[in-house]
């Protein structure tokens, strides 16, 4: 497994946001990670990356224990998010905007070569005609692209895709849905949180629900969807 996480629980106070979550990810997986307002799903995606401790539990990275590991630390190891809302580097242009992480994971400044390596990530989301402009003047499809040719940078193995088309057009996510599976198919485990089901459907090769900080469900995405507490948890009773 490139990722596994064991009985992560996080508490804030007297509240349980995570209760016990056991979560595996195979090198090249394709996994959606759904669940209802509330059921603990950034805050767990926050615990895999670093950006907040788990109270107990532990997450390994490709057999390494991770679980005290700093956020940009877990970064330079491969294990790469993208953020719901994109927030690029307003004065910079979208070159310039991959080039920054590219530096802080190569440990190098600006060159030809991460010049180079930028202009290869925005071919690679589709943006290469855009390296000049501004993020100001991008489309909400193409800041999604921006952010994940960012989190791209970081050279991950795994990408944590958090809600990458929220608020698209069907054609754009589908455009997000297509980049996704061609990043997959170069060899990338992708992690995606998102709430458009036709687009997790899609994309899934296996679905893990949480609800109320517990994971209710895991495997096949028809037999996933098709589970009571599912259907409870979505629906009602």
């Amino acid at each position: 497994m490139i990722i596994e996480a064991k009985g992560v629980t996080k508490t804030f106070g007297g509240f349980t946001a995570l209760q016990g979550v056991d979560f595996q990810l195979g090198p090249r997986e394709r996994v959606g990670l759904i669940g209802p307002n509330g059921s603990g799903k950034s805050t767990f995606v926050n615990c895999l990356t670093g950006a907040l401790p788990a109270t107990a539990g532990t997450v390994a990275f490709d057999g390494q224990d991770i679980t005290q590991m700093a956020a940009w630390k877990r970064a330079r190891l491969g294990l790469s998010r993208s953020f719901q809302i994109p927030r690029p580097f307003k004065g910079m242009t979208v070159r310039q905007n991959i080039e920054i992480p590219l530096s802080f994971v190569g440990g190098r400044g600006a060159g030809a070569e991460t010049e180079a390596e930028a202009n290869a990530i925005l071919a690679q989301v589709g943006l290469a005609a855009r390296s000049d402009a501004r993020p100001r003047s991008l489309s909400q499809v193409e800041l999604r692209k921006l952010e994940l040719g960012r989190a791209l940078a970081a050279r991950p193995r795994v990408l944590i895709a958090d809600e990458a088309m929220a608020g698209l057009s069907d054609p754009e996510v589908d455009e997000i849905l297509d980049l996704l599976i061609r990043l997959n198919g170069e060899g990338i485990a992708i992690l995606l949180i998102e709430h458009i089901m036709r687009a997790v459907m899609r994309f899934s090769e296996r679905i893990v629900v949480l609800v109320a900080g517990q994971k209710i469900a895991d495997g096949d995405p028809a037999e996933v969807m098709a589970h009571p507490e599912v259907v409870r948890a979505y629906l009602g009773e």
